[in-house]
């Protein structure tokens, strides 16, 4: 039996994943696992609605059909919110002004897919700051009898105190703090931009004390502050 070659489709999701996005855009591993995810339900709602496998679905399939039965199927079967369709519709639409540059006589084809529109919903009015109380509060219903905590209640001070996002605090090294004044911290952010934020002398001591209650192994200036885990501070 003739094996299957990869399809155009399969083709461009690779190069999409690997070059486009990581190079040519400069977006971090957790903004394109975001696009990964966005697609892989893209493709499975696909392959279940064509009664196909992935593996055999070509550029024929990306329709704009498909991606509003796909918006919808959000919506109503997966019960996702405004946000979250326009998230995934906005991934959608990436890959698609992708495949525009690479398949030009499609070009039809994905501009009809690139003129679904946003949905737009009723939305509070944002947040644009926390008061002293509330930071307070917030860090007040953190259990610091526990290690976890301890990381935790370190963790939500830097967070309130240099407005970083989780991402950026997640990947917080030892190397990138200063806990001698002048305190700060240096973050890393989307496309690898490097920021540096001053700290409160009452975070940098937090920070400081977590560090020094280590009493495993040896603290080297790589290590990370904070575990992905639920566990112990690694």
């Amino acid at each position: 039996m003739r094996r299957r070659g990869s399809t155009e489709l399969g083709h461009a999701l690779v190069s999409f994943f690997q070059e486009h996005l990581p190079e040519q855009r400069g977006l971090s591993q957790h903004s394109i696992r975001s696009y990964r995810d966005a697609l892989v339900l893209w493709l499975q709602f696909i392959a279940k609605t064509t009664k196909r496998g992935v593996e055999s679905l070509e550029l024929s399939d990306f329709t704009v059909a498909q991606a509003e039965r796909f918006l919808t199927h959000l919506e109503k079967d997966r019960g996702n919110g405004i946000s979250t369709r326009n998230a995934r519709l906005a991934a959608i639409h990436t890959f698609a002004r992708y495949l525009s540059t690479r398949y030009p006589e499609r070009l039809g084809q994905f501009q009809e897919i690139l003129a679904i529109p946003f949905k737009r919903g009723v939305r509070s009015a944002p947040i644009e700051y926390l008061e002293s109380k509330d930071v307070e509060a917030l860090l007040g219903r953190i259990d610091r009898r526990t290690i976890a905590g301890q990381r935790d209640y370190a963790l939500f001070s830097v967070m309130c105190n240099t407005g970083a996002r989780v991402q950026e605090v997640v990947g917080l090294r030892v190397a990138d703090l200063r806990l001698d004044p002048p305190e700060q911290a240096r973050l890393h952010g989307k496309g690898n931009k490097i920021r540096l934020c001053p700290l409160w002398p009452k975070t940098a001591k937090h920070l400081r004390t977590l560090i020094d209650r280590r009493s495993w192994g040896t603290l080297t200036d790589q290590t990370r502050l904070y575990s992905r885990t639920a566990g112990a501070v690694s």
